[in-house]
């Protein structure tokens, strides 16, 4: 089909779908409102629709009055029904899938129900609306003459009592219809493949033969994935593979600790990187303009969402709100309630609203992903920051890094122990952890009233991890690949302690 056609066909279907975004951009509480309701309409019949008497519920204060707030653990039993067979639970439509998530390093796997409205109405849909924003964004894109090179979960689907688990990218990659197919590589066939490392190389040989001018996965894997075609091709950079290679979009972590990593391999300032945020439970931002840092968040969707001030997080004092209540800079704890049966689940994430006219956010974090032994209250976005500006001012780059607290013993006082893996290490590692340190206090108040005179906390410590150390942790822990992450931060030292274990033959230890 001439590139021309495929982007007025896009063009149509940006005008037709537009009309409907510019509905919440202007309406964005009524229409999250009109949302709820229907979905307490569709599940009234439901047993869980039945026990909270779905039919009374008229508004949001009945609603919030009435259905408990719940994590995976309240929902484990019915879920567990669920993939066993049993309809009309939680949703009234049957839920033929299960997402194996992937957005810890638990050892339980946690099942998340997608329900076909969901998978349609959510993850395609959003799939759909990305596109179109970044061909109304880039009239010019030859993003169609070529094919996307998407890089999914590791995990076969599984068949088990009528039901499929695994990998929401492989559930997506399994009912995609004909035309995504055609314009993506590779093959279902390889994407699907259970072995990683197997499927990585599989994926190169098929790749390299492709006109790719997209790429669409978590950062760190494609990272790895990207690095192999290099090698295996001999090439310096992405385009001398793919000349009309134009944008990534990427979801998952943070990217900005692999910024400069993927600035090497793809030497251009006309490249675009366009961020989304989805998850096993749903999908829900995109980022929708050129050259920015924040997401706007899509409200129909069939999710409706509510929030929790971090502030007060887990507290007597916990408030939760509705979308018409956040305000601009405060760190919320992410509440949902889906057209797939979750009802106002907590999903671990945290998000800071930069906009709410209209409403766009940035991914702070996850609720469980912090230090707070001693009342610092460091989160993932303090410590991404710290190390960006660490790396830049002394020239170095990071592969991963994780970090955990040191506890207090007898009369020592508690710190924080960092292991980072870095692709270029600095010339001075003792400057690189005092610089670290001194930017995690500019950055947050109550780190630095914990390190003031080291009253509380000493300096923070630092060791080097040898190479690929993360990489094989992951695989001893069965988790390569798919949306499978480092635990950045923890307030336990068990993942942090089975590294250094791993390390111990390689160890550097920095401290002041």
């Amino acid at each position: 089909m001439p590139i021309p056609l495929v982007n007025s066909i896009a063009s149509w279907f940006l005008k037709k779908r537009f009309h409907q975004i510019e509905l919440f951009l202007k309406y964005p509480n009524e229409v999250q409102e009109e949302l709820l309701l229907g979905l307490l309409e569709n599940a009234k019949n439901t047993e869980f629709g039945k026990r909270y008497d779905f039919t009374s519920i008229h508004n949001y204060t009945t609603f919030a009055t009435r259905i408990p707030v719940r994590n995976y653990e309240d929902y484990d039993d019915m879920i567990n029904r669920s993939r066993k067979g049993e309809a009309n639970i939680f949703w009234p439509t049957p839920i033929k899938w299960f997402a194996k998530s992937s957005g810890t390093t638990n050892a339980k796997s946690k099942f998340i129900p997608v329900s076909q409205e969901s998978l349609e109405d959510c993850h395609y849909a959003a799939g759909k609306d990305l596109l179109c924003m970044y061909l109304n964004n880039n009239e010019n894109s030859k993003l169609f003459t070529g094919k996307s090179l998407r890089l999914g979960g590791s995990k076969e689907l599984y068949r088990e009592n009528g039901t499929s688990f695994g990998d929401l990218s492989a559930i997506i990659i399994d009912n995609m219809p004909f035309w995504a197919e055609y314009s993506s590589t590779p093959s279902s066939e390889v994407s699907l493949m259970s072995n990683w490392e197997v499927k990585m190389q599989a994926i190169v040989q098929e790749t390299i033969q492709e006109n790719v001018t997209s790429l669409a996965g978590v950062p760190s894997w494609m990272l790895v994935l990207l690095n192999q075609a290099l090698e295996t091709t001999g090439r310096t950079h992405l385009f001398e593979i793919w000349n009309h290679l134009e944008v990534y979009f990427h979801g998952g972590v943070n990217f900005d600790p692999y910024r400069e990593q993927y600035k090497q391999i793809l030497p251009s300032t006309a490249f675009k990187y366009y961020e989304i945020y989805n998850a096993s439970e749903g999908f829900f931002a995109i980022q929708d303009r050129n050259e920015s840092s924040e997401l706007l968040l899509m409200l129909d969707y069939g999710i409706f969402y509510e929030f929790i001030p971090m502030d007060a997080h887990g507290s007597n004092n916990e408030k939760i709100i509705p979308l018409s209540e956040v305000e601009i800079g405060i760190n919320y704890a992410i509440i949902i309630t889906t057209n797939a049966g979750l009802w106002r689940y907590k999903i671990g994430d945290t998000v800071r609203f930069t906009s709410i006219s209209p409403y766009r956010i940035k991914v702070s974090g996850r609720t469980k992903h912090h230090i707070n032994v001693f009342g610092e209250e460091l989160i993932i976005e303090n410590a991404e920051t710290a190390l960006q500006k660490t790396t830049q001012i002394l020239n170095c780059e990071i592969v991963e890094y994780t970090a955990a607290p040191i506890f207090m013993k007898g009369r020592e006082k508690g710190a924080h122990e960092w292991v980072i893996e870095f692709k270029k290490p600095p010339q001075d590692l003792e400057q690189f952890a005092l610089l670290l340190d001194t930017s995690l206090q500019e950055l947050n108040s109550d780190y630095e009233a914990k390190r003031k005179n080291n009253s509380t906390l000493n300096p923070l410590q630092v060791h080097v991890a040898r190479y690929r150390l993360f990489y094989d942790w992951l695989k001893s822990q069965n988790k390569l690949g798919g949306q499978h992450k480092i635990p950045r931060l923890s307030n336990s030292r068990k993942y942090i302690d089975e590294l250094l274990q791993l390390n111990v033959s390689h160890l550097i230890k920095i401290t002041r």
